[in-house]
């Protein structure tokens, strides 16, 4: 117990504190592996040898993660999302809640088998759901307050976020998955990976039905939301006048 130390622990402290004051996030990664491996004596020379290693193995990340976002912006140029609204104006029953329904379903069940990338905030959301949902509002009731439209794009987000969340764990291959197995294996506790799986199916199926009844009610809140704000403007136009 005696060589046991929380030194280490310092790179920690340090990411934390460099977020909390809104440092460089380059910056703060560098000076927190920095001094986490000055907490454990490593060598000058070792810790460069690391962070180049590092460096290494991770330079293509950036292109990988940049090449999609350059893609969507130049379709996005090009009428995507425009191409999107029309194409919802012409579904008859589609309705911003039901529209963020649908997508909940594909993103957890296609998160559940794997496939993270086919949604996200910068991929689908901005260009694809946030602009339909949108649009379904809008054709339903002719207008579109900031209000309103604000309100719709947090809900897109948000139902990316829970579909993602919930339905990863379900993946067998999940990173999350794998570290509780080998934690457990570590601790004498023999775990099969597809079992720990299996148990994020009632978490999912839960997560859909609770965010899914709130999206089914999403419409009426909407609604509401919209009377409201028309009750408001002829007011405020009195008041300037």
């Amino acid at each position: 117990m005696s060589d046991f130390s929380l030194w280490p622990l310092l790179g920690i402290a340090v990411v934390m504190l460099g977020f909390l004051l809104k440092f460089n996030p380059v910056l703060v990664v560098t000076v927190a592996a920095f001094a986490t491996g000055m907490a454990v004596k490593m060598p000058i020379l070792t810790w460069l040898e690391s962070l180049g290693t590092a460096f290494i193995k991770t330079r293509n990340l950036p292109l990988i993660l940049l090449l999609p976002l350059a893609v969507i912006g130049l379709l996005e140029r090009h009428g995507l999302r425009e191409k999107a609204q029309a194409w919802i104006l012409n579904i008859k029953a589609a309705t911003t809640g039901r529209l963020l329904l649908v997508y909940l379903a594909l993103r957890e069940s296609t998160a559940a088998a794997g496939l993270t990338s086919l949604g996200g905030h910068p991929q689908v959301v901005r260009p694809l759901l946030a602009p339909m949902a949108e649009a379904a509002f809008e054709k339903k009731h002719l207008t579109l307050p900031d209000k309103i439209k604000f309100k719709i794009r947090a809900m897109s987000a948000a139902t990316d976020n829970i579909g993602l969340f919930f339905g990863e764990d379900i993946f067998v291959a999940f990173g999350a998955i794998i570290l509780m197995h080998t934690f457990l294996r570590e601790s004498g506790i023999e775990t099969d990976p597809l079992h720990i799986a299996l148990w994020g199916i009632p978490t999912a199926i839960a997560a859909f039905l609770i965010h899914g009844s709130r999206l089914l009610r999403f419409d009426a809140y909407l609604a509401r939301q919209l009377k409201d704000e028309l009750k408001q403007a002829p007011r405020q136009e009195q008041r300037h006048d």
